[in-house]
């Protein structure tokens, strides 16, 4: 990126999502200092990724002169601790001058989490398990997709889907597609073989293949349709787990008239979600029981979904459920070192919270290295964070105005995917315009973009 000088990052706990944001902020070029009281966390991160670490308490006024706080552009404040992210960020905020983001988790902050950011001044409040949960619940009220991501606003999305053998796509061309079944969805990123491709006009599908395409909800519904998959949403699902992310998850179900039945080892737990989700059926019982399962109907759920804490228990549930029924299955994966492993398992739908939180923070950071004409709305990693889906708004006249998309020389590996104007979606073709006020989302192979402007050569 021409002229590009990274922003001075100060991030306070260095657990998997400290590292995790270390990695790909060092990536895209910025001056990074990690602070965390383990002092054998901050010197593995800061050997590894030869960032600035500090040891001692982040919300600490003398921690945070050494962490240099004072001439820093940004805090992030991911410890496991809400109100330590919080004091972290105030204080940054008093002593520096500095934007601040903190990670907060308990669902009595996340109620107030608008009016936290807003009076303390923040520039944003992520809650990993919420976002999970909203992720979560978009796959099972489209269940036959991998994974569903949302963009403008929720009025489009961008699907995942496996191609199966002898459907109706199997070696059809992208041209064909849009000429014998819909024009109103766009695929923009084929896997096959492991590999990735930004397809055009003349690719020919394949099943097996996995692909990604954007569309409205309601067009989305009707290709499915069309090429055979199930669209109807889920009617009951089955938690393993009585957590945060099950709460989250089984309060956004129960408001979209999902029947939900949670099961939790913990009586006392099992009391509190009874009182706090009257709606739902509340089991005490240990949910890795086989015997457990089968008396609660594994068998007979349209849904399951393991939310324990542990990572290996969650796979084992995940494999189960899938021998013993045709329930639509997600698994829950916290840490994220074996995605290679993970990706063997055929789990179908995996989520990663910390990923999540960490897509938010990336957006955030590219957003203010910006220039003024253009600004990042969303941002997720696709396919093992191989390809971007990025939305800017265009808030300014540039170069990708007022032309047709044909005549834009755009980069390789990269497409334009739609063009949200005035509430409405548009799937673009060459003789399209980006306007003023439109949001525009790209996918893409290659990594880093800050600015609109850098889809063109």
């Amino acid at each position: 990126m021409k002229g590009f000088t990274g922003l001075k990052i100060v991030i306070v706990g260095c657990g998997k999502v400290g590292q995790t944001l270390v990695e790909q902020l060092v990536n895209e070029g910025h001056d990074i200092t990690v602070v965390d009281t383990e002092s054998s966390k901050v010197h593995q991160i800061s050997n590894l990724f030869d960032v600035m670490g500090v040891v001692g308490n982040g919300a600490s006024l003398e921690t945070q002169k050494d962490a240099g706080v004072s001439e820093a552009d940004l805090i992030i404040a991911v410890t496991g601790s809400d109100e330590l992210n919080l004091l972290c960020c105030i204080i940054a905020k008093q002593f520096g001058k500095c934007s601040a983001i903190a990670r907060v988790r308990t669902p009595d902050y996340s109620k107030e989490a608008n009016y936290l950011r807003d009076k303390l001044g923040l520039a944003l409040i992520i809650n990993p398990d919420y976002e999970a949960a909203k992720q979560t619940a978009r796959i099972l009220y489209l269940p036959t997709a991998i994974e569903v991501n949302s963009f403008a606003h929720g009025q489009a999305e961008l699907i995942k889907i496996k191609i199966p053998e002898n459907n109706v796509l199997d070696n059809m061309t992208i041209a064909q597609l849009g000429s014998t079944i819909t024009n109103d969805i766009l695929i923009c990123a084929v896997e096959r073989d492991n590999s990735i491709t930004i397809p055009s006009g003349g690719f020919t599908l394949k099943a097996g293949d996995v692909i990604s395409f954007v569309s409205t909800h309601k067009s989305a519904k009707f290709f499915l349709k069309k090429i055979g998959f199930e669209t109807k949403q889920v009617h009951n699902a089955m938690i393993i787990g009585g957590g945060r992310s099950a709460y989250y998850l089984a309060k956004e179900l129960l408001n979209n008239n999902i029947d939900v039945k949670i099961i939790e080892n913990e009586r006392s737990r099992c009391d509190e979600l009874t009182t706090l989700l009257p709606g739902a059926v509340i089991i005490n019982g240990d949910g890795s029981n086989q015997d457990v399962l089968k008396e609660e109907g594994i068998d007979t759920c349209e849904s399951f979904i393991p939310l324990t804490g542990i990572d290996e228990e969650n796979v084992m549930l995940t494999l189960y459920a899938k021998k013993m029924s045709d329930a639509k299955v997600i698994t829950k994966i916290n840490r994220i070192g074996f995605t290679d492993v993970i990706s063997t398992l055929n789990l179908g739908s995996v989520i990663y919270p910390k990923y999540i939180t960490s897509e938010a923070i990336i957006a955030y950071v590219r957003a203010k290295t910006a220039s003024m004409g253009s600004n990042i709305e969303t941002l997720y990693h696709l396919f093992d964070s191989r390809v971007e889906a990025i939305e800017f708004s265009v808030t300014s006249d540039s170069g990708v105005t007022g032309k047709p998309l044909k005549e834009l020389p755009l980069k390789a590996n990269l497409l334009i995917s739609f063009i949200s104007r005035n509430g409405s979606i548009i799937i673009p073709s060459g003789n399209d315009e980006i306007l003023p006020g439109d949001t525009v989302m790209i996918v893409t192979t290659n990594s880093g973009y800050t600015d609109i402007k850098d889809i063109l050569k």
